[in-house]
């Protein structure tokens, strides 16, 4: 008889893990997600990592169009006045399928939404309780439906609400200290660097991470900056106060639309109070921005988890 796993969330983590075990025929699995669908706009980029990118390629990742995607082949260091430290060499780490590579988050989430099938994903599903019977996962959601299941496996984010119910006890992430910026520029922009590769500037207070997302060599921007209050202050003016204050030509970086949001991180990693019920991504534990690889991160815990239900552990 095939093993039933439920997923909670339809972040990469969630699809990813959705897409591994639709090539088991070991499996049915169903993704419940509680917005009303996926947030398909064009998004900010991402880095994946040779590892990540192995494990895509089992999905069919490198049948992506090449056009939506790019293969920088170096990181360059730099200090905040674009004076040139180091680098390097991506490269070293790929093989002849598997090569580092940026995109624009949107991108990916649409491959991995598009290779699973349409009733595979049911929306507007907020867990109401969740209860172990004869070894079996009963899920009781809000608007009354339920399901029985063989595993479940939360990855809804760093403010998973469905990990406070399961274990009946309140969660909550600790401001990190610092806020993330981003924005998306073009070639034209970054005059300074090479666009071909990824470019890291390093301030006192800040620092930015700069990478072409597709062969159009649209460029994607993230700017951490340390902020010890959490204080609603306007862009401008953070970035007035921390890194254009250290080098006032970088304002041309910051021209286009601006999001931003607080940086969190949760506490130690969660054990379930149920063996079969497992988190992964951000609800299990939410780590720092580290060299960009956050989607990197979640796709090979998702590879990693699929081993550990297929082996049977």
């Amino acid at each position: 008889m095939k093993k039933k796993i439920a997923i909670i969330g339809s972040g990469i983590a969630g699809l990813t893990l959705a897409n591994l075990l639709k090539i088991n025929s070991n499996f049915e699995f169903v993704v419940y997600e509680k917005g009303d669908i996926l947030n398909l706009d064009e998004g900010f980029g991402i880095q994946l990592s040779v590892n990540s990118v192995s494990i895509l390629n089992k999905i069919g990742f490198n049948q992506l169009n090449e056009n939506e995607k790019y293969h920088p082949s170096k990181l360059d260091f730099y200090s905040i006045n674009y004076n040139k430290i180091c680098d390097l060499d991506l490269a070293t780490f790929n093989s002849t399928n598997d090569k580092y590579t940026t995109l624009k988050r949107s991108i990916l989430v649409k491959f991995l939404k598009e290779n699973l099938l349409a009733n595979s994903i049911i929306f507007r599903k907020k867990i109401n309780e969740v209860e172990q019977i004869d070894g079996k996962i009963n899920i009781h959601f809000i608007d009354g439906s339920s399901d029985e299941v063989d595993f479940l496996v939360v990855s809804d984010g760093v403010f998973s609400n469905t990990k406070s119910v399961i274990e009946k006890k309140i969660f909550k992430p600790s401001y990190y200290g610092a806020i993330a910026v981003r924005t998306q520029i073009t070639t034209q922009d970054v005059v300074n660097l090479n666009s071909n590769n990824v470019s890291l500037i390093m301030g006192s207070d800040a620092h930015l991470v700069l990478y072409p997302t597709n062969k159009q060599k649209e460029i994607n921007l993230v700017c951490i900056i340390r902020k010890k209050s959490e204080d609603n202050d306007s862009i401008k003016t953070i970035l007035g106060n921390t890194i254009l204050k250290e080098n006032k030509n970088l304002v041309n970086l910051f021209k286009g639309d601006l999001k931003s949001w607080p940086i969190y991180t949760s506490g130690r990693p969660i054990k379930s109070i149920y063996k079969n019920v497992l988190y992964i991504g951000d609800a299990f534990y939410t780590f720092p921005p580290t060299l960009a690889q956050g989607a990197s991160q979640a796709i090979e815990a998702a590879n990693e988890i699929f081993e550990l239900i297929s082996n049977n552990h």
